[in-house]
Formats: structure tokens, C-alpha cells, sequence
């Protein structure tokens, strides 16, 4: 997959061949359908491994919070998501907007708002704040943080990026009612 990965990034999608994905990564072409049935099938693996990529990130910042430090948690969350995407703009921006998947469904329905919303009833529950609806609210944030980071030219230097970050962070917050450090 990083070699057709790397292809799709240089030459497009349809501008690559399957001889030159199974070249580039050293295998036979039946190797590769052994695997995948189509540059769509691999498309669709990259799409899988990007969000899985993000989601890691997602949990290893998490993670390294305090147990009931839901503020903490809610942070890392947005700034762990938000880093993914902007570390793997040019993957992201190739298998989900030059090469859309074929429904929408993972605005509203993927594993990243899935953690974001059980997060978010986590800290409800613990009474860091109050969410009547945590998957609305999930879906509601996750397509804002997606929709900022997706804008292009967006975070071009370190001192853009971080502005960007403490902006994602404090409207998270400013979501489920908190305040953040720079209001």
C-alpha cells in the first residue's frame, strides 16, 4: 500500500497503473489481487488505514491523560485529530476528496466519531459537562475540526499551525460549555 500510496500521490489515481503499484512495491501482479480486487479496493484500504493512522493518534494522546482529567482528554482528543489530518493532507485530500468514497456516510458514521462521542458521554457521565446528545455532538465537532483542517493553505508554517490547534481546542471546549485558556 505505500507504494501505490506514494504513485497516487505523485501521478493521481487514474494515472497510475496496477504494473507500476506492484513495481513500485516489488511484488507480482497477482500478488496484488490476492489482496485487492481493484485500484478502487486499494483506494478504499488507504481511506481505512488513514482514519485507523488518526484514531492511533487519537488514543495514544488520550491516553497519556489523567484518568478523570476530561478537559485534558477533550483537548488531546481535538488536537491529536486535527495533527492527524494535517500530517497526511495530501493522502487525506487524494482518497476522500480527488477520489471521493462513494457515500458520505463517514461524516456522520465512522470510527473517529465514534471515540469523539464516547468521550464525550464519558465525561458527561463523569460530570465534566453536560452533552444531551453525544453523538450529535461528536458528529457536530468532528465535521467542524474536518472542515477547517480540510480548507487548503490552511497551517502553512509552525506559528499558523499552532494558532490553528489553540482555535480547534477552545471552540471543543466552548462546545461542551467550558471555558478555554486563551478566552
Amino acid at each position: 500500500m505505500t507504494a501505490a500510496e506514494r504513485l497516487f500521490l505523485e501521478k493521481g489515481v487514474e494515472q497510475t497503473t496496477i504494473e507500476e503499484i506492484t513495481t513500485g512495491a516489488g511484488v507480482a501482479k497477482g500478488t496484488f489481487y490476492l489482496h485487492f480486487s481493484s485500484k478502487a479496493d486499494l483506494l478504499q484500504a488507504l481511506r481505512a488505514r488513514f482514519v485507523q493512522v488518526v484514531l492511533d493518534g487519537i488514543v495514544a494522546a488520550v491516553g497519556g491523560c489523567r484518568q478523570e482529567d476530561w478537559r485534558s482528554k477533550l483537548v488531546a482528543w481535538s488536537t491529536a485529530c486535527a495533527t492527524g489530518y494535517l500530517d497526511a493532507a495530501g493522502l487525506h485530500h487524494l482518497a476522500f476528496v480527488a477520489a471521493p468514497p462513494a457515500s458520505r456516510v463517514g461524516l456522520s458514521r465512522n470510527i473517529l466519531i465514534d471515540h469523539l462521542s464516547e468521550l464525550i458521554a464519558d465525561g458527561a457521565g463523569g460530570d465534566a459537562w453536560s452533552a444531551d446528545d453525544p453523538g450529535f455532538t461528536a458528529v457536530f465537532l468532528f465535521n467542524a475540526l474536518h472542515g477547517v483542517v480540510d480548507q487548503p493553505s490552511i497551517a502553512e508554517t509552525p506559528s499558523a499551525r499552532a494558532e490553528l490547534l489553540r482555535a480547534i481546542e477552545a471552540h471543543f471546549l466552548r462546545a461542551l460549555g467550558l471555558r478555554s485558556g486563551i478566552d
